[in-house]
């Protein structure tokens, strides 16, 4: 049974929306953020189109949390295929795979060469990535990014930076977009939080999109995004405004 997360965040993101899930532990926040992009790739491998390339790139600050993320979605995944086999569907193998400062250097070879379809890394190995030619040519196919853990980075020098290599991703993947004429596939970014009190605060709209860092933001751009919230038990839409050039220098 759906937990109540589950089921304000499903039909947002489903439309392609940025949306941030603010939940208690243990509330099913993870499999929201993943299962959506889990059924496309699914549906995918049943039609026979599923091919080696990188749809989900989840990151959290914690690298035990990223290894934690990548076994406990082997339980899901393992219930899919199952569940396909008793349909007398094809059998569809969705790899993940983790990148961090521990993966050794011959996995992470592998990893450019027959990209898996989740990456799960931290905003460190997220940058490495970034400034590698096998690491943009693995992530700009991605279509979702998920950020867990984002309050206890989204105030400080690490969440700026973070803030610079999403910004970096996204325009990785419009500019694919674009070259291949490739339409309504934007990268949509998923924010986990266990943490409320700073939601409350007003910081929702910096938080959902990661627009912390004036650097990383277009001058009039204004950024929509939905808030799962379980303690509101409703939706709230978010708008981001433009941080002035020079505000966060001022600040620190």
């Amino acid at each position: 049974m759906p937990t109540d997360p589950q089921l304000h965040a499903w039909p947002e993101i489903k439309k392609h929306r940025h949306t941030l899930i603010a939940a208690p532990t243990g509330s099913g926040k993870t499999l929201a953020a993943f299962m959506s992009a889990i059924d496309d790739l699914v549906r995918l491998g049943v039609e026979g189109k599923l091919d080696d390339t990188t749809h989900v790139i989840y990151v959290s600050p914690l690298k035990a949390l990223s290894n934690d993320v990548q076994r406990n979605l082997q339980t899901p995944l393992e219930g899919i295929q199952k569940e396909l086999e008793a349909l007398g569907l094809p059998v569809v193998n969705i790899r993940t795979l983790v990148r961090t400062g521990d993966t050794p250097a011959s996995e992470r070879t592998a990893m450019t060469k027959r990209p898996p379809h989740v990456v799960v890394t931290t905003p460190e190995s997220l940058y490495i990535l970034l400034t590698s030619e096998g690491g943009r040519r693995m992530l700009e196919t991605a279509r979702t990014l998920i950020v867990d853990e984002i309050h206890a980075v989204v105030s400080d020098k690490r969440g700026s930076h973070l803030a610079l290599s999403i910004e970096r991703l996204e325009q990785l993947v419009e500019l694919r977009n674009s070259k291949l004429e490739i339409r309504n596939s934007p990268l949509v970014r998923i924010g986990l939080s266990a943490t409320q009190r700073r939601l409350r605060s007003g910081s929702i709209a910096s938080i959902a999109s990661m627009r912390t860092s004036a650097a990383a933001m277009r001058p009039s751009e204004l950024r929509w995004c939905r808030a799962a919230t379980t303690g509101i038990a409703r939706l709230r839409a978010a708008r981001t405004s433009s941080i002035p050039t020079g505000a966060r220098s001022r600040k620190s």
